[in-house]
């Protein structure tokens, strides 16, 4: 059906109430898909966390490379807690003289319990570095350049601070 010879332009549609829209008198988050040096609007992950001034943004930047410092803290505590459990591992009795059967399935049942809980421990590193990591992630994905650069200045920091092993070839997303 052809309604192209209708006229809607002498309708009012100033009493609709289109609410939802939040505090209208609040800019708006910019969502920036290409690279900008621009602070105007700029909100960081959360809608709350917004950059409203200087003070805001340099703040903002602090807190970013404190979080991703902090990545690498989180980092270098999963390899250390490697080595020691490497350790632990390698100094258990590994064999018993022959007559000692019920000494040996208790060692045995004292092993699978130390490898359980090494795997809780590592997958509890392991999420907490994907999530840490998909974190940074968002946060460099404001693509905008000062939070670029806090992320990559936090990242030598943290690798300055807590890294005592060559970094691995994983700095992506994880």
């Amino acid at each position: 059906m052809d309604h192209s010879h209708m006229d809607h332009g002498g309708m009012d549609h100033g009493g609709m109430d289109h609410g939802g829209h939040g505090g209208m008198d609040e800019p708006m988050c910019s969502m920036n898909m290409l690279f900008t040096w621009s602070t105007e609007n700029l909100c960081i992950v959360f809608k709350s966390w917004r950059v409203t001034g200087l003070w805001s943004l340099i703040f903002s930047l602090l807190a970013i490379v404190a979080m991703t410092a902090g990545y690498e803290a989180i980092r270098e505590a999963s390899r250390l807690y490697d080595q020691r459990h490497a350790k632990v591992v390698e100094n258990m009795p590994h064999s018993m003289e022959a007559g000692e059967r019920s000494s040996l399935l208790r060692l045995g049942g004292l092993l699978h319990a130390e490898e359980q809980k090494d795997k809780i421990v590592k997958a509890a590193f392991y999420g907490v570095q994907v999530f840490y990591s998909f974190f940074i992630m968002l946060l460099f994905m404001t693509y905008n350049g000062w939070i670029m650069v806090a992320v990559g200045v936090g990242a030598f920091i943290g690798y300055l601070l807590f890294s005592g092993s060559p970094p691995s070839k994983s700095a992506a997303c994880h």
